[in-house]
């Protein structure tokens, strides 16, 4: 087993979810994966953008009726002789609301050691129910279940927290092992695992580690056949807080040069513009060609080491 390997079981994060009660701030949650995993360092790396889901069911006055109201609709449906109507008459006689839940996905990294691929991603998510709908537009009454369940015109009424929010342990995924699975499956090396190696041998590898910026994160995704795909994407943890590197083409020399790092003092590491156009994201790949063309002509502003991966990238290009 790798030394690095973080070892703690996903239920014992669940376990830990459940007896905290969040209130404005992360940071009792936080202390508590401190305290869980006391030899490495753990931090919250970023917040996802906000999601829902269908909720539950209460009445006017907020009382719970139902925890799931998928479930709910369907056995009070069967227990209404599955008529729809009696079903409809029933929730407009209770008042019923609809609820629903929002949340965001906390991504916390634990670093386990010095490589791009030695973190550990914990994924917990941040949950609140709030009131949604009337169960019944009267405006519009639902012709079928899947109406009722989801309408396409609901009911808005003013909206009211019920309860806390809460946290749930979503998954863990230690990233040396993870990739070691994904690289199995790929003939030729997976575009997330040359980025990690391009780091590595990078000077931003030797200054920082790529946690502090990246996340590499699985997602799954339906192939040709219908099949489901467990695949690596990574991201970016600090893209609002750049500026896009201006348009360099016919730049060239100490002027080309000042604007690289310019962008890479920004970034906060050296040979920062590379991975952002890897990446995709506020630096053209256009660049590569203007600084390539400079570094093959009269100038050598590029340590050794960044000047091998840019050659590489060029013989061979790829994103993620």
């Amino acid at each position: 087993m790798n030394e690095s390997q973080l070892i703690i079981a996903g239920q014992t994060l669940s376990e830990c979810c459940k007896k905290i009660i969040p209130g404005q701030s992360d940071e009792l949650l936080l202390a508590k994966l401190e305290s869980l995993i006391p030899d490495y360092p753990v931090r919250l790396a970023m917040i996802g953008e906000e999601w829902y889901r269908i909720g539950g069911v209460v009445d006017y006055e907020g009382k719970r009726i139902a925890q799931d109201l998928i479930e709910w609709t369907e056995r009070t449906y069967i227990q209404c002789g599955q008529n729809l109507q009696i079903l409809i008459d029933h929730a407009r006689e209770q008042k019923l609301i609809a609820t629903r839940q929002t949340g965001k996905t906390l991504y916390y990294v634990v670093q386990t050691g010095k490589q791009a691929a030695d973190f550990t991603l914990i994924e917990i998510d941040k949950t609140h129910e709030i009131s949604d709908r009337l169960m019944v537009n009267e405006k519009e009454l639902p012709e079928d279940l899947e109406e009722f369940i989801d309408p396409m015109n609901p009911a808005s009424i003013e909206t009211f927290y019920l309860g806390s929010s809460n946290y749930t342990y979503r998954r863990k995924t230690d990233i040396n092992l993870f990739m070691e699975e994904i690289n199995k499956h790929h003939a030729f090396e997976h575009p997330v695992q040359r980025f990690m190696d391009d780091w590595n041998r990078s000077s931003a590898g030797q200054s920082h580690k790529l946690s502090e910026d990246w996340i590499i994160r699985p997602y799954q995704h339906t192939g040709r056949f219908g099949e489901q795909i467990v695949n690596a994407e990574i991201i970016n943890t600090h893209l609002n807080h750049l500026p896009y590197l201006e348009d360099i083409s016919g730049i060239k020399g100490n002027t080309l040069n000042n604007l690289l790092n310019r962008f890479d003092r920004q970034a906060g590491y050296p040979f920062a513009w590379f991975f952002y156009m890897v990446k995709g994201k506020l630096v053209s790949p256009y660049s590569a060609q203007s600084v390539y063309k400079d570094i093959t002509g009269d100038f050598a502003y590029l340590p050794e080491r960044d000047e091998a991966i840019l050659r590489d990238w060029i013989a061979q290009p790829y994103n993620v």
